[in-house]
């Protein structure tokens, strides 16, 4: 794009790829933080009410229907969500690379070309890896006000 980024957000086309990137990334980075948010206050304050999970996830996506995103994304988010669920750990989720599907999300939606993706492959994983360090520690700051 380089020094004439800004014209592409006219382009209608870039936009529509934008946003679908957009809300599939942020519909698994949700899983990605609500299941390490039960599993961390599982292990370490013994909260035992897992299936808040499902009742979390599900509020924000209704709630994220007002702000345009797309149903199908909302069904697909949800069935993975609940294939997820059925196989989640919770002992162990917090420690066990529990932002990986947000980070390979990311990867896979990014709308850029395969070619230029491969390159930066290990770039954008651990950034988005780093990135959530800085979220889980703010969530371990407010649970232990």
């Amino acid at each position: 794009m380089g020094t004439k980024w800004v014209l592409h957000f006219d382009d209608e086309i870039f936009l529509a790829s934008i946003n679908k990137a957009k809300w599939n990334i942020y519909s698994i980075a949700l899983q990605d933080l609500t299941f390490f948010s039960i599993s961390y206050l599982n292990v370490f304050y013994n909260y035992q009410d897992v299936d808040k999970a499902k009742e979390i996830y599900n509020e924000i996506f209704n709630n994220e229907i007002k702000n345009g995103m797309p149903k199908e994304i909302i069904i697909s988010g949800q069935k993975i969500f609940d294939e997820r669920f059925k196989k989640i750990s919770w002992e162990t989720y917090y420690k066990s690379w529990p932002f990986n599907e947000s980070a390979l999300a990311l990867y896979e939606w990014a709308p850029i070309a395969e070619e230029l993706k491969i390159l930066d492959r290990k770039i954008v994983l651990n950034s988005m890896i780093l990135k959530w360090d800085n979220i889980t520690d703010e969530l371990k700051k407010l649970i232990n006000i």
